[in-house]
């Protein structure tokens, strides 16, 4: 039987702190508009870290069953969890996993459907396409970096402010932006080392659409625009003074900036990779924890 820790691994346990972060960030949102409670948070927390299973689950088994989890380079940040092609857990415990939570997540979607009205529709088909077309479809047609972004990004953001109390305010969209870009950067960075084994597999990413020069440059434009955009929506008024605090966490791009600029034949190094998901979480959390200090001020 397959046990808890290898179900784990199959669920990547360890990047799930991404959904907790946007929650963070969308229900801080909503609450210095003046309306966020701890029940639709939780629940959009428990329902975002469902389908994020889900999304990381069935990769993993379509990876597997089309053969690039035998050819990945793995690092600690890219080329999944190798639980599969070392045999540790059948390729249909996988399927289960993430058909399980995909589920979960439905079921969750549908609950805040019935309460929230048709404003939460697009959110709810949007969340269904991406979970179950990400790796088969729309990783291969290629717009899965704008997919992920989307549902694992911008979306995530603004679905944890509109379930608050159904209203998506100019604070919630303009958090929804820097998360966007960060995490299209957080799976065009990681698409780098697994290069080779996407293109033999049929997928079609930046990486192989661009190269790897021209991929690197969109990496480093969207990373720039994150900063510039949080200081822009301080300036322009959406976001108070206090949100200057999610522009400190940028200093971490040094490392994946260097290689964008330098030399991007050269493998991407390990160092670079895991700033690049620091920086993701960090910004997120401290947008977030900045709007929530200004909503208690204010």
């Amino acid at each position: 039987m397959t046990d808890l820790k290898t179900y784990a691994a199959l669920a990547r346990a360890p990047f799930l702190l991404l959904p907790v972060t946007l929650v963070i960030c969308g229900a801080a949102a909503a609450a210095y508009e003046g309306a966020a409670h701890w029940g639709p948070t939780l629940l959009a927390l428990v329902g975002l870290v469902a389908v994020h299973i889900a999304v990381n689950a069935l990769n993993e088994w379509s990876d597997m069953r089309r053969g690039i989890d035998l050819k990945t380079v793995r690092t600690p940040f890219s080329g999944g969890s190798g639980t599969l092609p070392a045999g540790k857990a059948p390729v249909g415990a996988a399927l289960r996993l993430g058909l399980f939570f995909a589920a979960v997540g439905l079921a969750i979607g549908i609950w805040f459907l019935s309460q929230i009205g048709p404003a939460f529709l697009p959110f709810l088909l949007f969340g269904a396409v991406f979970v179950m077309g990400y790796t088969d479809v729309l990783a291969r047609m290629g717009i899965g970096e704008i997919a992920a972004a989307l549902g694992l990004g911008g979306l995530a953001v603004s679905g944890a402010a509109i379930v608050q109390e159904g209203v998506l305010g100019p604070v919630a969209l303009a958090a929804s932006v820097p998360a966007f870009l960060m995490t299209f950067n957080l799976l065009l960075l990681n698409e780098f080392p697994d290069e080779a084994a996407d293109r033999e597999g049929g997928r079609k990413n930046l990486v192989l659409l661009f190269g790897r020069r021209g991929a690197a440059l969109i990496y480093a434009l969207a990373a720039l625009m994150v900063p510039v955009w949080i200081v822009g929506a301080v300036v322009a008024g959406p976001f108070p003074l206090w949100a200057m605090a999610g522009v400190l966490p940028s200093v971490l791009l040094v490392q994946p900036l260097r290689w964008a600029f330098g030399d991007t034949s050269a493998d991407v190094p390990i160092p670079a990779l895991g700033a690049n998901v620091i920086w993701n979480l960090a910004t997120n959390t401290l947008l977030g924890a900045a709007l929530l200090v200004a909503a208690m001020l204010a």
